[in-house]
């Protein structure tokens, strides 16, 4: 008797076609009627496909953990030299610094200062250069290598390990500046490092789960909270910016652990169906989240076809590039000028910039992490309230009317969720739209677009702050 049930259930002569639609509408019947034992039945067809399917949800949890750390590593440097871009500039790199006494004020007019190097001063207190001097080093290389990603061969390998290097030489370089011109080299190797890993890690992500950018993009805001947090906070715990740095060399070690021993690097590469569900060849009848294997040789694209894809990316790149501009604005071009004279007693000029890059990388943080909870498909609305902020920021480095540090903490907390929002819900939304086959190439290709937007921003925000600077301190 127990052989007829067990004869009954397997129907041993039935063909593997026919079977695995059997178990299927078996699966979906016992789903919609409620009846748990019947769901675990058809779940769990045999120990083989139990092991198989754990066995997939621990690569697929191992992946997005991966991919987590490779955004936290993959940016942090480039976080860091922009927190310390007020620093390098400053005397402790270069003897550079304009410094102005506590409590000096202008109404209206000048009230110059002699400088340690003779040069003199007005109450804004302003470096010589621009700290988007610094966003400049910090972003030009990077752009240049995505441009050119897309279209070499994509060896995995080869441009991690490159990655892995520019990144330690960077650290090693501006940690033991003996000018600024040695630190900003530091700086450039930086932003080669960082542009490398985006453009890879991306394209790579192609063949994985979807969610592997959420937890991508959660990482790159992570590295904007834990770099400049750890800046701010071991500069205030009494280390100098070399030494700050210096401590960050740990940084690498971890993106190599991740990236070697952590992520799942098989025979095959992965990609999602268009449905975004996964199956495996071996276990279909099992509806759950499998990762399918692709050949690694399959079809790719041609240079021609590539050039033909480039107008339909348009509307992921723009507004995404039009975001980066107007918060790097900001970050690198009016924020330092907003200076609190008043507030000098528990936080300088120095600390007040460091800060300001906390907490706008908070704000990076939380609306990268937010994807799977909001998702916002018109990423132009990002746009439009990020050249408010512009506005609002602009007029408050001029006239000074913001009154209060805390008010400025607050807009800069909100461009921060802004600038976070446009980047993971664009980079979300394509991984959604675009075809399987043209994934690698469009990932590649809009992750350009952000450093574009921040590299004109670079270039307007040198001119903006000495133009500011040249003005006298208007109160409303």
């Amino acid at each position: 008797m127990n052989e007829s049930i067990l004869n009954s259930t397997v129907t041993p002569n039935n063909s593997p076609k026919k079977q695995s639609a059997e178990s299927s509408e078996e699966y979906e019947s016992a789903e919609e009627g409620g009846n748990e034992s019947r769901v675990l039945i058809n779940r769990t067809p045999s120990e083989g496909s139990v092991s198989s399917y754990a066995s997939a949800q621990r690569e697929k949890w191992r992946n997005l953990i991966a991919y987590w750390f490779l955004g936290l590593t993959n940016n942090f440097g480039y976080v860091i030299m922009l927190s310390a871009a007020h620093d390098i500039l400053s005397n402790d790199f270069a003897n550079q610094t304009i410094t102005v006494p506590h409590g000096t004020m202008a109404q209206g007019n000048w009230s110059h200062v002699q400088s340690l190097n003779g040069m003199e001063s007005n109450p804004r207190d302003c470096n010589l250069l621009s700290t988007g001097t610094v966003l400049l080093a910090d972003i030009i290389p990077s752009l240049v290598i995505k441009v050119m990603a897309p279209f070499i061969p994509f060896f995995v390998h080869i441009r991690i390990g490159s990655c892995v290097f520019l990144s330690l030489l960077s650290l090693l370089l501006v940690g033991t500046a003996v000018n600024s011109s040695m630190a900003l080299l530091g700086v450039v190797f930086a932003s080669a490092s960082s542009g490398i890993g985006e453009t890879t890690f991306l394209a790579y992500s192609a063949y994985y789960h979807q969610d592997v950018v959420s937890t991508w993009s959660s990482g790159t805001g992570g590295a904007g909270v834990f770099g400049a947090l750890s800046y701010a906070g071991l500069t205030s715990l009494g280390l100098t910016p070399r030494q700050s740095i210096l401590f960050m060399l740990i940084v690498p070690l971890i993106m190599c652990i991740s990236f070697w021993n952590v992520l799942e690097h098989p025979t095959h590469m992965r990609c999602c169906s268009s449905d975004n569900r996964f199956f495996t060849n071996q276990y279909n009848q099992i509806q759950e989240p499998f990762p399918v294997r692709v050949p690694i040789n399959s079809p790719t694209l041609t240079f021609d076809e590539k050039l033909k894809m480039i107008p339909s990316l348009l509307r992921f790149m723009a507004p995404l590039a039009s975001v980066y501009t107007a918060e790097y604005l900001i970050n690198q071009g009016l924020s330092e000028l907003l200076y609190f004279p008043s507030e000098s007693s528990w936080i300088s000029h120095e600390q007040q910039y460091r800060w300001y890059q906390v907490l706008y990388q908070v704000g990076v943080l939380i609306s990268r992490s937010s994807v799977n909870l909001l998702y916002i498909q018109k990423i132009w609305i990002t746009t439009v309230l990020q050249w408010i902020n512009v506005l609002l920021f602009l007029t408050a480095a001029i006239y000074w009317w913001f009154g209060t540090i805390w008010l400025a903490f607050t807009l800069i907390l909100w461009e921060g969720l802004l600038g976070g929002a446009a980047y993971v819900n664009t980079f979300y939304k394509l991984s959604k739209e675009v075809p399987p086959e043209e994934k690698e190439f469009a990932m590649q290709m809009t992750s350009m677009s952000d450093t574009f937007g921040i590299t004109i921003a670079g270039f307007l925000a040198i001119p903006l702050h000495n133009a500011i600077c040249k003005l006298p301190v208007y109160r409303i």
